[in-house]
């Protein structure tokens, strides 16, 4: 999402002729946003000038010229030159993959509640109890830096969601009260929750025992037995230990209730569909402007900048290139240098209305000449051609695992058989893939001892298979796809990788 930024009406004014090639309503939301952003990274200092564009656009590219000539028009001592080259392309596609995503709504948090509540039932669970944090977003809207900028508060704040019988429809539906503390409650309220009528609070001084207090209140009137609250993995052991003190039944997330969020509504789908399509978009965009001399640093800040003048929020941009991508996750200084034989993997993830992105891509730049089919690549880069090969197939078939009822730990298995027959298993350090939502990483966990989780329909995985070879190169290739039954799984991350000079 962007963010809001503060530019003087001269700022907008001057960077709107820059988006006149878009096609879009100037009154647009979304076209007002784009030059907001654009703004903001004028005011962060990554500003673009304002001259004739020192490099080739996607017509001139299909008027013949190819990558590696287009990428040497951008001049190789002005890092703000490739910054507006690749700002410029990603804008020139129309932003055709934020087309259908929509905001969550009241009433989807709603459904939320209610879908929790029978999951309640089912699991022979009273309530469910969350502190502001990712399951509390889900649910209520509230993370937890929305309601402590500073920490995590030593004073419990806790949404208490109960199941109630709708005498009207005869069906089960969420009853949600607040344990606040008393001097927060206005503030409670003022967060705007999405709630139709006005937020139940329970409030509770300094000098009480707030779980005492929970317990003495109404909350749990009329129950024949000690209230069993189930929590998550986010509610702090203090918390979980003060509401066991008092008598409280306190047992951990578990079956349908843990479901209610790994499985994906039609509207989180679309969402995680743009933001993911978009971020591999913006790769693809960036990496036609890279030119010989750019480090990894520099890769990643205008990456994050190109994301942004896109209307999506980055979070994490790993960059690496050649033996610090036999590291996974990185850990190097971000100064090595790129020269037409790098490999660049590429694992970055941005957020779109509060849901995440995470894809990878392993390339080379535009500028290396891709051989023809007679002439042989010298051995280093062969050695990079299988494995990517290797990989690719890796990842077709723990794709073909993703289906309804299939376990999660067959979906990493499919991936390692593919890797160890190459001669490559030792290589393959991390789990397939894992959940995908308002986190990057959510449940399931797609990996080879986790044969207790089934996978059902609306359930949204990475699958990012990697070969790393220590002080040579690192591979991983990482897409996003949605369960559908017994079907192919539904790849939303607009396309899978061509090949290394077409990520």
């Amino acid at each position: 999402m962007l963010k809001q930024l503060s530019n003087t009406p001269g700022d907008v004014e001057a960077l709107t002729p820059r988006f006149k090639r878009i096609k879009r309503n100037p009154f647009s939301i979304r076209n007002l946003a784009l030059v907001v952003a654009s703004a903001g990274l004028l005011v962060a200092g990554y500003g673009y000038t304002c001259h004739t564009k020192l490099f080739l656009t996607d017509q001139s590219l299909a008027a013949g010229e190819n990558e590696a000539t287009a990428s040497e028009h951008v001049h190789a001592s002005d890092p703000k030159a490739f910054q507006q080259c690749a700002i410029e392309n990603i804008l020139d596609t129309g932003l055709p993959f934020l087309k259908n995503a929509l905001p969550i709504e009241i009433a989807d948090f709603q459904d939320r509640r209610d879908r929790l509540a029978a999951a309640l039932v089912a699991e022979d669970v009273d309530a469910f109890v969350v502190e502001p944090g990712y399951t509390f977003k889900y649910y209520g809207n509230v993370s937890q830096p929305e309601w402590e900028v500073w920490e995590p508060e030593e004073r419990p704040f806790l949404m208490v969601v109960r199941p109630a019988w709708d005498q009207t429809t005869g069906q089960i539906r969420e009853n949600t009260t607040f344990l606040c503390p008393s001097f927060e409650a206005e503030r409670a309220r003022l967060l705007g929750m999405p709630f139709t009528e006005e937020i139940q609070i329970v409030p509770w001084e300094e000098h009480w025992n707030p779980y005492t207090t929970l317990q003495q209140s109404d909350v749990f009137m009329g129950l024949s037995r000690t209230p069993r609250l189930m929590v998550d993995e986010e509610m702090r052991d203090f918390i979980q230990r003060g509401l066991g003190s008092v008598g409280f039944d306190v047992v951990g997330l578990r079956g349908r209730v843990e479901e209610v969020r790994q499985i994906k509504s039609a509207r989180e789908v679309e969402i995680l569909r743009a933001v993911n399509t978009g971020t591999v978009e913006a790769v693809r965009q960036m990496r036609k402007c890279l030119y010989p001399g750019l480090t990894e640093s520099e890769i990643a800040t205008v990456l994050d900048n190109t994301l942004r003048a896109a209307g999506m929020d980055p979070f994490f941009d790993i960059v690496l290139f050649d033996e610090n991508a036999s590291n996974p996750h990185g850990g190097t200084n971000g100064t090595k240098v790129l020269d037409a034989e790098t490999f660049i993997l590429i694992d970055v993830g941005a957020h779109l209305y509060g849901y995440s992105s995470d894809i990878c891509r392993t390339f080379f730049p535009p500028f290396l000449e891709k051989p023809s089919r007679d002439e042989a690549p010298s051995p280093r880069l062969a050695e990079k051609l299988k494995v990517w090969d290797i990989v690719f197939d890796a990842q077709t078939q723990s794709i073909r695992q993703m289906r309804e009822n299939m376990t999660a730990a067959s979906v990493d298995l499919a991936a390692r058989e593919v890797i160890t027959t190459a001669g490559y298993g030792r290589t393959f350090t991390h789990r397939v893939g894992h959940g995908i939502g308002i986190k990057a990483h959510e449940s399931p966990y797609l990996n080879k001892g986790n044969f207790n989780t089934l996978l059902k329909t609306g359930m949204t995985f990475t699958s990012e298979p990697g070969i790393y070879l220590i002080d040579k190169f690192g591979v991983r290739h990482e897409d996003i796809l949605l369960v559908q039954g017994d079907e192919e799984p539904h790849l939303l991350t607009g396309s899978r990788a061509n090949g290394p000079w077409d990520p």
